[in-house]
């Protein structure tokens, strides 16, 4: 357990500091010259970027720091009235995130005890998948509904692509970083739309542009641990 939790910067590669440390700058950098800064905006996507980057690596902490991600992203959609991702967030995200952390941690790799152990999807896994978001989906839908969220469409998309990423996490698979990409897709687009009724959001699509490069990293970062998973 000590192991597991130890430093996880010691374990990144100078390419990895590289990525990490340019999109902190760019996120440091969009934020301060947007003209409205916002502190728990530029909070959140530091805490986001990194968890990102520790991800990549299959690092446990990458899921602890989800955890104050969805807190955080939770109380700025909330002031947006961005129902959707609010609920998303802090009802979904957050506890799915916990349940990661825990899984984990039990699932370290032969190879890296730092790293957790890549899981090959099968037939089960991918009909409870589908089920399920098709399931939260519907339910979130008239929930937003309710709630006269903005962007109702949208933002019952990325209600879907949250699921699958948070669901594929928890399963340890390769592709929870496509999930998220998706996902960052669709909120850099519903977070367009909402800067373009307050400029002070201009900064959020700037960290999910960054939030989605780091998760195509991520994807191909796990994508060679699967290989060298595999051939052990």
């Amino acid at each position: 357990m000590k192991k597991i939790l130890k430093n996880p910067f010691r374990c990144l590669t100078k390419k990895e500091w590289s990525i990490w440390i340019v999109s902190l700058i760019v996120v440091i950098a969009s934020n301060i010259l947007s003209g409205d800064f916002d502190l728990l905006t530029l909070v959140a996507a530091l805490t986001g970027v990194t968890s990102l980057i520790l991800a990549a690596k299959g690092n446990v902490w990458a899921q602890i720091l989800i955890i104050v991600f969805s807190i955080l992203y939770g109380i700025i959609s909330w002031q947006f009235r961005y129902w959707g991702e609010m609920i998303t967030y802090m009802g979904m995200c957050m506890p799915m995130a916990i349940w990661s952390t825990i899984t984990w941690i039990r699932n370290p790799s032969e190879e890296n005890e730092n790293e957790v152990a890549i899981q090959k999807l099968n037939r089960k896994h991918v009909v409870i998948l589908i089920l399920s978001c098709v399931i939260v989906t519907g339910v979130f839908y008239y929930i937003l509904e309710f709630l006269n969220t903005p962007n109702l469409v949208l933002s019952t998309v990325s209600v879907a692509t949250s699921f699958l990423a948070a669901a594929l996490t928890m399963l340890r698979s390769s592709f929870y970083a496509l999930g998220y990409a998706s996902n960052d897709l669709v909120l850099i687009v519903l977070w367009v739309l909402a800067s373009l009724e307050n400029p002070v959001y201009i900064p959020v699509v700037v960290n999910f542009l960054i939030f989605f490069f780091n998760d195509m990293y991520g994807f191909v970062s796990w994508k060679k641990r699967e290989l060298k998973q595999n051939a052990v």
